[in-house]
């Protein structure tokens, strides 16, 4: 698919990232006439990064592999990348980097299933770099309703938010949460271009649904670290939840997810009519 070119990536990814900021918030003077692109010009980019506007032009267009980390943090402070979109742009740079066996199924370590398997208060789960749902604790698989209508043998987040009718009920803010699963998708797209497995499932939710063809082509990109979900829950109600994401030693393109939640909250007593239910289920 033309999504995982590498050069591709890398032009419509520095594209999206000038077109976002105008001259103005770059402490560049203002431009008078029309302008014909939105946000800053290559040529603007470049005399902002001290490089030559030849030089930026080929960076952008994905045709220099010898870009040093000065000029990748020049053009990344130019375009006032964050942290997680500076590490992609050095990714997208630098495609030789990727990490190898990138197109085979991952699994989860017996250790970190045993580990899942003891965490009974609160849900958790363990992501793959696809998101693909590597494994997952009782708590968490009700809270899911465990992952109906995911093919056998291949549940994926990603697949799951997009494809699956509950999952829009579930969350309270949907297009916040299924933006930044794209944006996860796009962050592990940089480190392996040219994975088989990846293509398969963005061209399969590039057709099923317009809103994940729509944000796919936006270039967002998102890593996890830590935060609150909103859900509503046809068993259990109205919960907030809290999460930490992990990075497990040894696995790097894996992310253990645990959910946490305020005590006394009228979540914690919404958790624990879920958690009651996920007993009696395997009781």
């Amino acid at each position: 698919m033309s999504q995982h070119v590498p050069e591709a990536d890398i032009r419509d990814f520095l594209r999206t990232r000038r077109a976002r900021i105008t001259p103005e918030q770059a402490g560049l003077p203002p431009h008078l006439g029309v302008r014909r692109v939105p946000g800053l010009r290559r040529e603007e980019v470049a005399q902002l990064a001290g490089v030559s506007v030849d030089y930026y032009v080929r960076l952008e267009r994905g045709r220099t592999t010898s870009a040093s980390a000065a000029v990748l943090n020049a053009v990344a402070h130019a375009l006032q990348l964050n942290d997680t979109e500076r590490n992609h742009l050095f990714a997208l740079a630098n495609p030789t980097g990727q990490r190898p066996h990138a197109g085979t199924a991952q699994r989860a370590r017996p250790g970190l299933l045993r580990a899942l398997e003891n965490i009974t208060d609160v849900p958790a789960l363990l992501l793959g770099h696809r998101l693909d749902i590597l494994a997952t604790n009782d708590l968490a698989r009700t809270l899911y309703r465990d992952f109906e209508g995911q093919p056998a043998g291949e549940p994926n987040m990603a697949r799951y938010m997009f494809l699956a009718p509950e999952a829009r009920d579930l969350y309270v803010d949907w297009p916040g949460t299924a933006r930044e699963n794209v944006g996860m998708l796009h962050l592990y797209a940089s480190h392996h271009p040219h994975d088989p497995r990846l293509a398969q499932l963005v061209g399969e939710l590039s057709v099923s649904d317009p809103d994940f063809r729509r944000w796919w082509a936006e270039h967002d990109v998102y890593q996890p670290e830590y935060g609150s979900k909103r859900y509503h829950h046809p068993l259990a109600g109205d919960l907030t939840l809290g999460f930490e994401a992990f990075t497990p030693m040894g696995d790097p393109d894996q992310t253990l997810g645990l959910y946490t939640v305020e005590p006394g909250s009228p979540s914690e007593n919404a958790l624990r009519t879920l958690a009651g239910r996920t007993h009696r289920q395997h009781g």
